[in-house]
């Protein structure tokens, strides 16, 4: 009896282990990973998702490193579709994804268009990461198959400040289930919404601007390319098929963290936490 009572144990041990495994970062789901050090924005995953510039960003000191500083205009970063992002083969669809970056808007407050810090897909399904308003959103649809409208939660920012956002999309299936979206900001998360997990979805694939058709929170769908540009500089973009947990976001999250006197960073994290309470 004993030996089987450890047995079960172990089995259910091995059970959360496996778990908490596939519950966070996944080197082996990475698929792009653009750290925007140079002009030459290649893809250092091993994917080979080399990105192609436009415009004339600068290159300017970053958070970690350098970065690129996009004019709001017309500089902007194109990446090619791919199998492991959004023209997916098998399985049938997207169940777990992290999308992140470091950024630093020059000015939240531009409310004649969004500021597009990253999107892959179009009008049916899609993810985001854009700045409107004073606003950080992330986005996420799927309007075939299963009927997901979508969810765009967001937080207030201010300009020139360092960021690193994430959208993690969690053990989601072809139904929209609760709490599977989460919109992470310097290592914290700040909301959950409702959700579903994506499938595929062309069109292109773009940074610091829109590259082929999207969705807003506002409802707006945006067919066409080249608009909607970032001004400010981005730095590490990466996509992940895993969806990161507490600890891996905390780590990437450090750099921006440890830059923020500690009593600023307190008082800004109460305010935005303030704000989505009243929401």
């Amino acid at each position: 009896m004993v030996k089987y009572r450890f047995i079960f144990l172990f089995s259910v041990l091995l059970m959360f282990i496996a778990a908490a495994t596939y519950a966070a970062k996944d080197e082996a789901t990475i698929e792009g990973e653009w750290k925007l050090e140079d002009l030459d924005v290649a893809d250092t995953s091993g994917k080979g998702l080399d990105g192609e510039i436009a415009g004339d960003p600068e290159i300017v000191d970053g958070i970690v490193g350098k970065a690129l500083r996009f004019d709001g205009i017309d500089d902007a970063v194109k990446l090619p579709n791919d199998v492991g992002i959004n023209t997916i083969v098998a399985p049938d669809f997207y169940s777990d994804r992290t999308i992140a970056c470091y950024f630093n808007c020059d000015d939240v407050d531009i409310a004649d268009h969004k500021q597009v810090l990253y999107e892959e897909g179009g009008t049916a399904r899609g993810f985001n990461l854009y700045v409107f308003k004073g606003q950080l959103h992330i986005g996420a649809w799927n309007k075939e198959e299963y009927g997901w409208d979508g969810a765009w939660p967001s937080i207030a920012i201010d300009s020139g400040v360092w960021y690193h956002v994430a959208l993690v999309l969690r053990d989601a299936t072809n139904a929209i289930e609760s709490d599977k979206l989460e919109m992470w900001v310097n290592g914290e998360r700040v909301v959950t919404e409702d959700g579903g997990a994506l499938f595929g979805h062309g069109a292109g694939i773009g940074i610091a601007h829109v590259n082929g058709d999207t969705v807003f929170h506002n409802d707006e769908l945006i067919s066409g390319t080249d608009i909607h540009y970032f001004g400010g500089s981005v730095d590490e973009v990466i996509v992940y098929n895993s969806a990161f947990d507490e600890a891996d976001l905390a780590e990437y999250a450090e750099p921006v963290v440890s830059v923020e006197p500690q009593d600023k960073f307190t008082t800004t994290w109460a305010s935005i936490k303030a704000q989505r309470t009243l929401r």
